[in-house]
């Protein structure tokens, strides 16, 4: 199991090793390059020469005594006060004579909702999480996609307001004229993380169903011949379209859709949304639409060959061909 820190997962480390005991290059260069330290690098290197395949296993951090950690009988006082009393730490420490801020911390270490999240009759949960249950990633490429639609403000000819400033472009506010949305289609594989984008007038159906059918296209001829399933939020376009239906079919794929309102579960898009607006959409000054468009497929191709993705430690492609 990975560390909630760990800058590697276990496939990165295998690479890491690879590229500094099999290739002899140096232990600086291969860090830099996957974007860790010097230091770490040098720890899983030594690591792996003393206790080979072993040593790049994750370790436990926790203490091996804990002389002072509040014993079980206490704890479990301290959850049935919360289950009786159904109040914060501070009516529950004055009830067992724990401390609020260790009760605060039961309660966290035991996965106990916060007041306001449950029914105040029944005590039980009415709110969705705002993550899930635990955090996945599939096995192999192609397992799953995602793919979802970001809305961005189209660039007028000459530059919008991030250009020319606010004060350049205020004469528009007083004009009955739209310039309309760029829809950016996404798709991602959840595994390596490899990307594919386009950027369109529309979200219609047949729109969503174009981008999936060239994305397959794109996935195959770098290395995930056959995507399994396909996962989406509820928009209209992806729930009711008979178009998109027929492409994901077309596949031979499996359509799934994320929970209501739990747009994290979604959340390898999203973050690829995120990072799209960050890094390309708003990364400079453009003079137009064209412009904006024109940077994508360079951006995309240094998103999924060079640049290292802190979720997998390395560059989505190598996820797909290690090298």
């Amino acid at each position: 199991m990975v560390h909630a820190n760990a800058p590697l997962n276990l496939p990165a480390k295998v690479i890491l090793i690879g590229r500094v005991i099999v290739d002899k290059r140096p232990v600086s260069h291969v860090a830099k390059e996957m974007g860790i330290s010097r230091q770490a690098a040098t720890r899983w290197v030594r690591r792996f020469q003393d206790d080979g395949p072993a040593g790049l296993l994750e370790r436990s951090s926790r203490p091996r005594s804990c002389p002072r950690k509040t014993s079980l009988e206490l704890e479990a006082a301290v959850l049935a006060a919360r289950e009786r009393l159904r109040s914060g730490p501070q009516r529950i420490s004055a009830d067992t004579g724990v401390s609020p801020r260790t009760v605060s911390r039961i309660l966290v270490r035991n996965g106990v909702p916060r007041l306001d999240w449950c029914d105040p009759i029944t005590g039980e949960l009415i709110r969705a999480s705002r993550k899930t249950a635990r955090r996945y990633e599939r096995e192999r490429p192609g397992e799953l996609v995602h793919i979802d639609v970001k809305k961005l403000g189209k660039i007028p000819d000459g530059g919008g307001w991030r250009a020319l400033g606010r004060e350049a472009t205020v004469a528009h506010k007083h004009k009955k004229q739209r310039i309309g949305f760029d829809y950016v289609h996404a798709v991602i594989d959840d595994h390596s993380r490899l990307a594919y984008a386009e950027i369109h007038d529309d979200e219609k159906g047949v729109t969503c169903a174009g981008v999936l059918t060239r994305a397959a296209a794109f996935f195959a001829a770098n290395g995930i011949p056959k995507i399994e399933r396909v996962i989406s939020d509820n928009a209209f376009a992806y729930r009711n379209s008979a178009a998109f239906k027929d492409a994901v079919a077309r596949l031979g794929a499996v359509q799934k859709f994320i929970k209501p309102h739990c747009p994290w579960t979604n959340g390898k898009v999203e973050r690829l949304n995120r990072t799209l607006q960050a890094e390309w959409a708003y990364r400079r000054k453009y003079t137009s639409g064209q412009e904006r468009a024109d940077a994508l497929a360079p951006w995309l191709n240094y998103y999924n060959t060079e640049r290292i993705h802190t979720g997998i430690g390395t560059a989505p492609i190598n996820r797909v061909s290690p090298m």
